[in-house]
């Protein structure tokens, strides 16, 4: 007996497949253009409150909370594209 007793969702775990199903790639398109979409969405809020003072938008919270949220959200923001791009979910 060359098989093993453990569950099925171990088995996947320490196979090497090489080529993925069709699920498995539909999975991998949806969540890629799920975080293009959000890292875009949050890179854009973060130039949003960069620029809202040229804009004659004002908030009422200092400046140096505006523009630490504000680089957070750009580089969150790139970290969700480069994420999408890379598309290394089960890796």
């Amino acid at each position: 007996m060359n098989s093993v007793n453990c569950p099925l969702h171990l088995k996947y775990l320490f196979m090497e497949n090489k080529d993925p199903d069709k699920r498995t790639k539909g999975y991998i398109l949806m969540r890629a253009i799920m975080d293009y979409g959000m890292g875009v969405m949050i890179f854009g809020f973060g130039v949003f409150f960069l620029i809202s003072p040229a804009l004659g938008i004002g908030f009422e919270f200092e400046n140096f909370y505006r523009y630490f949220f504000s680089i957070l959200c750009i580089v969150y923001g790139a970290w969700r594209v480069y994420r999408g791009y890379k598309k290394n979910y089960f890796h």
